[in-house]
């Protein structure tokens, strides 16, 4: 009788470690380790990444996540390749090119899916209509951020005498050119804090004229990916899902931007990181009539962005969309 116990306890001993061990890594307590880069410094453009590690999004999922903040003395692409991250979010556009140039990156979570570029002017200069800005000084983002906006001069078959901006919008402010690059949830609202109305400038969304194209993803390398396409699809997850608390939970939101913030000394206040959150949140989770959904590049979204990169840049070599496109489910 007591050997018969002994050998049940030994049978019931065998069968729960073998449960624990198809557990996943969150339930067993173990985390993957994992690197997350921002490509610039805290801010609310990145809140639900911040959100989703206070929260303990990524751990749920079995991710170790450590945030580590961009710059402009930073190389995100470079810290990738050469492994010291895992993951990094990336304008598409960046990405394409990157990719292009033989860069094995995949796309693991389209976050901002609806463009917020735009080209803002003065009024008093004359400038009411896009084709006002025909021989104007206009600064521009250089490298991968132009070729939307060279995209979109082309369109109207317009040629204005481009200068290359920086990480500011001085020039702009002291009149040295006549219109600049923005996006609306960052510079545009910096014109506003620096005490130009509304009234004072035109605006030109890049979107409203077919030019405007996906922004920030994730993107990982593909050796990543078929180590682990597991992990590719949770740190998307648990990133949209941080976004998603986000939105409900907006002033805890930016309690913890402003956290991050302060940490990394970034010269900001409560007032731009309320706006930069409050706009940027509607191109990230879409109303319910938007043909788009949350974390996924739409192929129709993708082939407008390659078209747009090839064209401008003269980016051949780009991928194709099963390729390219790994992680978060994504449309056929």
């Amino acid at each position: 009788m007591q050997r018969l116990t002994w050998h049940r306890i030994i049978i019931l001993l065998t069968m729960a470690l073998c449960q624990f061990a198809v557990l996943p890594a969150s339930a067993q307590g173990q985390s993957r380790p994992i690197t997350l880069m921002m490509q610039w410094t805290p801010q609310a453009q990145f809140a639900g990444y911040y959100v989703a590690l206070d929260k303990g999004f990524y751990r749920q999922r079995g991710l170790d996540v450590r945030i580590e903040h961009g710059g402009p003395d930073k190389n995100p692409l470079a810290d990738l390749r050469d492994g010291r991250v895992t993951f990094t979010t990336m304008f598409l556009s960046s990405a394409l090119v990157a990719r292009g140039q033989g860069a094995p990156l995949i796309n693991c979570a389209q976050i901002v899916n609806q463009s917020t570029l735009m080209v803002v002017a003065w009024r008093d200069r004359g400038i009411t209509r896009l084709e006002h800005l025909n021989r104007r000084p206009v600064s521009i983002w250089g490298g991968d951020f132009r070729a939307p906006f060279i995209g979109l001069f082309n369109s109207k078959k317009i040629s204005p005498h481009i200068y290359t901006q920086n990480y500011s919008v001085n020039l702009f402010l002291h009149h040295g050119v006549d219109a600049c690059s923005a996006m609306y949830y960052n510079e545009y609202h910096m014109l506003y804090q620096a005490g130009v109305n509304p009234d004072e400038i035109t605006a030109f969304f890049l979107r409203d004229y077919g030019c405007g194209i996906p922004e920030d993803g994730i993107y990982g390398l593909e050796q990543t990916y078929r180590d682990n396409p597991q992990m590719c699809t949770a740190i998307g997850e648990a990133s949209l899902e941080g976004w998603r608390y986000a939105n409900t939970h907006q002033q805890e939101a930016l309690d913890i931007v402003m956290k991050y913030a302060r940490r990394a000394h970034v010269p900001t206040n409560r007032a731009h990181q309320t706006w930069m959150l409050r706009t940027i949140l509607p191109a990230i989770l879409p109303a319910n009539t938007s043909s788009w959904s949350p974390g996924i590049l739409s192929r129709g979204d993708f082939q407008r962005a390659v078209s747009l990169v090839a064209s401008q840049l003269q980016v051949r070599r780009v991928p194709d969309y099963p390729a390219f496109c790994k992680g978060v489910s994504h449309a056929p």
